[in-house]
């Protein structure tokens, strides 16, 4: 962590937000799809759409037109009014600060309520974990685990809860820029030399 600080002192969440509801909407179109093309879609998306009510006002074919590019649109068209309905139904409009609640939320997972949970409200509840979390900390030797919610159990003992949300960016951004998934620059990784290049993830 030390080293990653170094390395990335500005390491944060590449989705662009302005509130918890932009967040939660954006991180459920980052699913398959990178946060580039979702920056693209959600610069026009939120100049049209301001509030839980305006996905459900909307044909469900129009959401799906809007986010088209971001791949699975129908599904995450679905996601996106199931978890405005309930926001409205159960949260009094406002997107839910638990784990607990946010995973009541359609479409969303525990990757999903780390991102909104860290990064819209600074709580520290788990560590994100997405595949570049996931290749990065498997071949660091932090974990043997494949499934998602094993990887971040078993980086949750190890670091720092007060690491936890920073953990996740930094390690995204690790990923992103050096530990490449087919040929990372192991020459160029702060980490080479304390790296057991553990498996081919």
């Amino acid at each position: 962590m030390r080293r990653l600080h170094l390395e990335y002192p500005g390491a944060h969440c590449e989705l662009d937000f302005e509130n918890p509801l932009q967040l939660l909407i954006a991180t459920i179109l980052s699913a398959q799809c990178t946060d580039v093309r979702v920056n693209i879609v959600t610069k026009t998306l939120f100049q049209k759409y301001f509030s839980p009510q305006d996905y459900l006002q909307v044909p469900q074919e129009e959401l799906e037109a809007d986010i088209h590019s971001t791949g699975f649109y129908r599904n995450k068209a679905r996601n996106i009014r199931g978890a405005c309905q309930k926001i409205l139904d159960d949260f009094h409009g406002e997107v839910p600060q638990t784990m607990e609640e946010l995973l009541t939320l359609p479409g969303v997972a525990r990757k999903t309520a780390n991102v909104v949970l860290g990064n819209a409200f600074g709580k520290s509840c788990g560590v994100v974990v997405d595949t570049h979390i996931k290749r990065v900390s498997f071949r660091l030797g932090m974990t043997r685990e494949t499934d998602p919610v094993k990887v971040e159990q078993d980086l949750m003992k190890l670091i720092p809860r007060e690491e936890w949300t920073y953990a996740g960016h930094a390690i995204i951004w690790h990923g992103r820029r050096v530990c490449y998934a087919r040929k990372p620059n192991c020459g160029g990784c702060v980490l080479e030399d304390i790296c057991p290049k553990c498996g081919v993830l």
